[in-house]
């Protein structure tokens, strides 16, 4: 046997491990977004659920009230469990009834945090059902979906 040749047959070239790196590379360049765009997307659910059931609380005041205001005329105020999203501990979105009066209401879900930059903006949801937002980037069912 020779000495050389066994010794070379043992392990990586630096050639070998360069190419390695660069696919992995190339994979995760491709990845991430991917990965993040879906993570937005779930947020974004999120944020959308807690519109629908900020809705549900407003026509549970209605049918009670039969108004979307207090008895007092005032203003009512969201439930505390509706009032914020989290996601892993983090505050991701907080809604507020944006305009109310007795017959109607608009509610608004502004993206906190990581969802900041998100091109949807601020979800926004009216006493008919319309859903809406406030951004430029995506379709509003594409954001709503």
């Amino acid at each position: 046997m020779n000495p050389t040749r066994a010794s070379h047959d043992r392990g990586f070239s630096l050639i070998e491990l360069l190419t390695v790196l660069l696919i992995v590379g190339l994979l995760a360049a491709v990845a991430w977004p991917n990965y993040r765009a879906h993570v937005q997307r779930a947020q974004r659910a999120q944020g959308a659920a807690a519109l629908l059931q900020a809705q549900q609380f407003m026509e549970r005041l209605y049918s009670v009230q039969g108004s979307y205001l207090l008895a007092d005329g005032s203003k009512p105020q969201l439930p505390a469990a509706v009032q914020a999203v989290s996601s892993s501990e983090q505050v991701i979105y907080r809604l507020q009834i944006e305009t109310v009066d007795a017959v109607s209401y608009g509610l608004r879900a502004d993206p906190q945090g990581v969802m900041q930059a998100d091109a949807c903006g601020a979800l926004t949801l009216t006493h008919t059902g319309l859903k809406g937002r406030t951004g430029n980037g995506p379709s509003v069912p594409d954001c709503w979906r």
